[in-house]
């Protein structure tokens, strides 16, 4: 019970449920049920603390003290907004397509839901344990996709449309980005479940020998939230809130939900693919500590996502797809090829893995920084010459 209560409070179960007139297959399957609805409810729950923490950050950031009335520290104020949201009237513009417009919301948060799953919590603590884990995260991560897009086309307002085509344009976009990166902890492990990528980080974590695709992906995880910079799919003074503007009550509330669920997310897909997941000194004795572990990693992890979303402006939309398509896919293109190679070589030849690594990181980091001083010395250059041939306006005092 001390040891790993999470494997005890199950054989507990099964043993009450098969006592009750339950083959053991049945049991096994309502165990499975309560288990998932148990971390959806969860998951769910705990977006009311990620709303204050958030709100608190990004107020400390900006010299403000945040929500303080509501509650002591403002604990409550995410709860007073909730049933605010509840009593409100949901309005439904004409000539809407109301299937698809009530179906869009709760498709965002099953989306960001549904990525827990597959997220090892401690050992012997997974919702589904696949061998394909990794293919599941982008393909489950694509129904928020699908939502937005239902959400814009369904609303009958040509700003809702336009938000929509330019939020999906942008998550289609980081997506191969992310993908790239995610090959190269599978690679690593040589498996895309994600218990095994966590196992394999027992003797050094993935992200001291990958820094740059741990960058890479929570770059481009961070575009695929929409969190700032890159957050266009909410800019109000372009497209008037974007894709769920004729959105009101809890039907805009769950796209609230799935915003701030999915910042707490990418940074534990992030930890558990590139800093050990649940792994931590005296996690085999106590297995609990292993849920411990992975909640303080991905606080630390969240708390720099919060941190840059209160740093960075926005981008425009012409700056995020070229800086996806010029400099991140090209990136993650050669990251995937010499990861391939480095770690195809140390096994080969006898190099040591974590050496070989770091040599390979290195050198794509300084071949990156020259690229990208002779492309500003370019465009300097570039714009020098324009401002050069540009005629004099009438009236300007000659020298």
């Amino acid at each position: 019970m001390i040891s790993d209560p999470f494997t005890y409070l199950g054989d507990l179960l099964r043993e009450v449920l098969v006592g009750l007139g339950l083959t053991t297959g049945q049991a096994a399957a309502l165990i499975q049920f309560l288990g998932a609805g148990a971390l959806a409810t969860a998951v769910l729950l705990l977006t009311f603390l990620l709303i204050w923490a958030e709100r608190k950050i990004l107020a400390r950031i900006q010299d403000r003290l945040g929500p303080n009335r509501v509650g002591p520290y403002g604990l409550l104020q995410t709860i007073a907004d909730a049933a605010k949201l509840l009593t409100k009237e949901v309005i439904v513009p004409d000539g809407a397509d109301k299937l698809l417009y009530y179906l869009a919301p709760p498709l965002t948060v099953m989306s960001v839901v549904g990525l827990w799953a597959v997220i090892p919590l401690a050992p012997n603590l997974i919702g589904s344990d696949i061998n394909v884990a990794v293919i599941y995260l982008i393909s489950i991560g694509a129904i928020g996709t699908l939502g937005i897009m239902l959400a814009g086309w369904s609303s009958n307002n040509k700003y809702a449309l336009l938000g929509a085509f330019r939020s999906v344009a942008m998550l289609i976009s980081y997506e191969v980005p992310m993908v790239l990166a995610l090959l190269v902890p599978t690679m690593l492990a040589g498996s895309m479940g994600m218990v095994a990528i966590v196992e394999s980080q027992r003797s050094m974590w993935f992200v001291v020998l990958a820094p740059l695709a741990a960058l890479l992906f929570f770059t481009s995880s961070m575009a695929e939230a929409g969190k700032a910079p890159f957050d266009l799919l909410e800019a109000e003074s372009e497209i008037v809130a974007g894709y769920n503007i004729e959105y009101s009550s809890m039907a805009f509330g769950m796209f609230f939900v799935g915003e701030f669920l999915h910042g707490f997310t990418l940074a534990a897909l992030t930890v558990t693919l590139f800093f050990g997941g649940w792994l931590g000194p005296g996690v085999h004795t106590y297995t609990w500590l292993g849920l411990i572990y992975l909640l303080l990693k991905t606080a630390v992890v969240y708390f720099v996502v919060v941190w840059v979303r209160g740093t960075l402006p926005r981008l425009r939309i012409d700056q995020v797809n070229a800086f996806n398509w010029k400099f991140l896919v090209p990136l993650a293109l050669v990251v995937v090829v010499v990861t391939a190679v480095a770690d195809k070589l140390a096994t080969s030849v006898g190099w040591g893995r974590t050496p070989a690594m770091l040599v390979a990181n290195g050198l794509v980091f300084l071949g990156t920084l020259v690229v990208m001083q002779r492309y500003g010395r370019a465009q300097r250059l570039k714009y020098e010459g324009r401002a050069a041939m540009a005629p004099e306006p009438a009236g300007a005092p000659r020298p």
